[in-house]
């Protein structure tokens, strides 16, 4: 063959390469289409009134995650309605009552119903309180009205293997709950009156939320947790049903017309190292330090 075919039979490029350029370009236009669709459907960006889907699991450890989802969907005009899904034993103290503010801040904006998974006990049923309504599985476990707070004391332990620690100190109380020496009368003293105030705060928060006489909840205030039925019966929560109903519910409160769409925040994949990172703090929660918990154990 000589040159000027060579060149024509370039310039042309053979059927075969013509077919499979084909191929392959209906291939990426599909998979372009259905990330696409993926997407935009995460993202809500299709159109049609939602419900928002915000997840609340785990440990509470801090509630920025959770109000800032909230915020975004109670901001959209597409999203009618909120489920917070809650699957956690509960938290820490300040981050539980965030969430709890947060949903109390958007009554009258937005409606925000309750599903409960295996359980919202503790931090976490106190997050529910102010929404629409709470609605559980009959085998969910709900409550846990109380505060806890516990530290290791290393005292014995340091003695024997002869390591001791020097505390300067600016007042008598400022080392309360080191684990490096002996907890003394006015220690107990101090973080029980602590405790109580923040179980006071949760009582007054139920009986709030779940319109009850105050003496009515101090009565189921002393950490024990119910089934649905139970809690039901007690008027902790509102009915008994699935994640499904309470989207169900949450689009009829929200007024959409038939099964609504539903749209959540794609989560981030975990590495080996966030889910180490993760065991870790439900092992060890707030236990290093001294600050009190909303915490089923």
């Amino acid at each position: 063959m000589d040159k000027e075919k060579l060149k024509r039979s370039y310039k042309s490029g053979s059927p075969n390469r013509w077919i499979w350029f084909s191929i392959g370009s209906i291939i990426l236009l599909f998979l372009i289409f259905r990330i696409f669709s993926s997407t935009t459907s995460q993202l809500g960006l299709l159109g049609g009134d939602k419900v928002g889907i915000v997840r609340l699991e785990g440990m509470i450890l801090s509630s920025e995650k959770v109000t800032t989802q909230l915020d975004n969907f109670a901001d959209r005009s597409d999203i009618k309605a909120i489920v917070l899904r809650i699957n956690s034993g509960g938290g820490v103290v300040g981050a539980s009552q965030e969430i709890y503010e947060k949903v109390k801040d958007l009554k009258g904006k937005i409606p925000v119903i309750v599903s409960v998974d295996n359980v919202a006990a503790s931090g976490a049923y106190y997050a529910a309180l102010e929404s629409e309504m709470i609605v559980a599985n009959h085998g969910s476990l709900v409550g846990s009205i109380g505060v806890i707070l516990d530290y290791p004391v290393l005292t014995e332990l340091l003695d024997k293997i002869g390591l001791h620690i020097e505390t300067i100190k600016s007042g008598a109380l400022k080392d309360s709950g080191s684990p490096t020496r002996s907890v003394s009368k006015a220690d107990r003293e101090y973080f029980q009156a602590v405790v109580d105030d923040q179980h006071e705060q949760f009582i007054q928060a139920v009986a709030e939320g779940r319109n009850m006489p105050v003496e009515e909840v101090r009565k189921l205030a002393d950490g024990r947790i119910f089934t649905g039925n139970q809690a039901l019966e007690l008027s902790l929560i509102d009915t008994i049903g699935t994640f499904d109903d309470a989207i169900a519910i949450a689009g009829q409160i929200g007024g959409i017309k038939g099964k609504p769409k539903t749209v959540e925040v794609r989560k981030k994949r975990k590495s080996i190292f966030d889910l180490l990172y993760s065991e870790i703090q439900q092992n060890i929660g707030s236990r290093i330090g001294v600050e009190p918990a909303y915490l089923w154990q």
